[in-house]
């Protein structure tokens, strides 16, 4: 009997053992233990390699949580607190009362000068590297740059604060002429000077010399006289002169249950005429003028026609017709600087012109023989500063006042910077 209970205590650890072996020869770990690496196998994208694989998907959150205060690691944004200063900035605040306190009548004089400043520096400067700013209320500007830009800033800004206080008077005459040929006999008496526009030509003259040319275009048949005028405004401040009028044409055909045929015209209408800004801007001396002049004009040349064949209840056609407009359009955004003691010619070209009028009976229409094209001219403008309102205007009149010497057409002169 005891040899009995010794063989069956003998077989049972050798069973155990057998097992034993058998689990540990199976290579997988227990849950928290530690587990043999994955291999790196050409199946294995690069991510995953070198990683230990997670046998209990429970601990996935677990590692996610893990992982989150690596982000919130990162440098949370800078709450400012100092000015970069990698090129020497300084912050220097420039008074502008000299000059605003003359214009009560504005809401915004100091968008002018931000205007010109932006002329004179570009805008690049104030978002690019070396780190700027500029800003500015009707008090004050406040600039926060390099040494060389506030020289320039405070060269403009002293051209309105220590410059004319006073109304100032630009008189404009704009003309048209049917043939570019008026130039041979005034070429020389005009001195010409470099323009970027395309297309546009600028001259120089004497205010005698520019009466020369004056009294040789009026001698000519084909010159008309558009608008003679003297622009009153601030030192620096933009006017706005527009004539513009509406071309209707019948854009479209719509449906018109109601009616017979069934259908009924839609009209639009396509504003033609011409717009022109001027912003004159004296030196502090008043020797020179710096003027951006910025001129639109647009001209419907002709109205395209085209029939439309449009169904019927009683399986007839109607027929009807649409106009497709064709639009002539030029455009001129340019700067200029000459004497003040002199007068600036400007040639825009022969382009569209509105204010042209066609010929009543086609047979007389002189265009086909003299070279200029119907509806359009070279258009002229002569530009001259003459001084303060008070010494040239016998009326008195203050820029607010000179709104009717402006076109009469819809749309007449407006101020400020738009």
């Amino acid at each position: 009997m005891r040899r009995l209970v010794t063989f069956l205590l003998l077989a049972f650890v050798v069973m155990l053992g057998v097992e034993s072996s058998h689990v540990s020869g199976q290579g997988m770990g227990l849950p928290g233990g530690t587990t043999a690496a994955v291999p790196r196998t050409p199946d294995t994208p690069p991510s995953m390699q070198g990683q230990t694989p997670n046998p209990n998907n429970n601990n996935a959150f677990a590692g996610r949580a893990a992982a989150a205060p690596a982000t919130s690691a990162m440098a949370p944004p800078s709450s400012g607190g100092k000015l970069p200063r990698t090129a020497g900035q300084v912050h220097r605040v420039y008074d502008l009362r000299p000059y605003t306190g003359y214009l009560t009548k504005h809401d915004h004089p100091e968008q002018a000068i931000i205007d010109w400043v932006l002329r004179e520096t570009g805008t690049d400067v104030w978002f690019t590297e070396p780190f700027g700013f500029l800003n500015a209320d009707r008090d004050s500007v406040s600039v926060y740059h390099t040494d060389e830009m506030h020289e320039v800033v405070n060269g403009v800004v002293d051209r309105f604060v220590a410059g004319e206080k006073e109304p100032q008077v630009m008189h404009l005459r704009v003309m048209t002429v049917g043939n570019a040929n008026w130039r041979s006999r005034a070429h020389m008496l005009m001195q010409h000077v470099s323009v970027d526009s395309p297309g546009v030509q600028a001259w120089l003259l004497s205010k005698e010399n520019a009466a020369l040319v004056l009294n040789l275009l009026r001698q000519r048949t084909d010159s008309r006289q558009v608008h003679d005028l003297n622009i009153v405004t601030y030192n620096g401040q933009t006017e706005t002169l527009a004539s513009t009028r509406g071309r209707n044409y019948v854009r479209n055909v719509r449906p018109a249950p109601q009616a017979w045929p069934p259908y009924e015209p839609e009209t639009g209408e396509v504003q033609e005429g011409y717009r022109l800004s001027i912003s004159p801007l004296l030196s502090t001396d008043g020797r020179a003028i710096d003027c951006m002049i910025k001129a639109e004009i647009d001209q419907v040349d002709k109205l395209n026609p085209v029939d439309l064949e449009l169904p019927l209840p009683n399986n007839q056609v109607h027929r009807a017709r649409i106009d497709v407009p064709q639009v002539v359009s030029w455009r001129l955004h340019e700067r200029f600087r000459w004497p003040s003691d002199m007068v600036l010619l400007l040639s825009c070209g022969v382009v569209a012109s509105p204010e042209r009028a066609q010929s009543a009976i086609p047979m007389l229409n002189m265009s086909a023989f003299t070279g200029a094209t119907a509806g359009r001219a070279d258009a002229l403008m002569f530009i001259e500063f003459r001084g303060r309102a008070s010494e040239n205007l016998t009326t008195g009149l203050t820029p607010s006042s000179s709104v009717p010497q402006v076109a009469t057409q819809p749309g007449g002169a407006n101020r400020g910077r738009y």
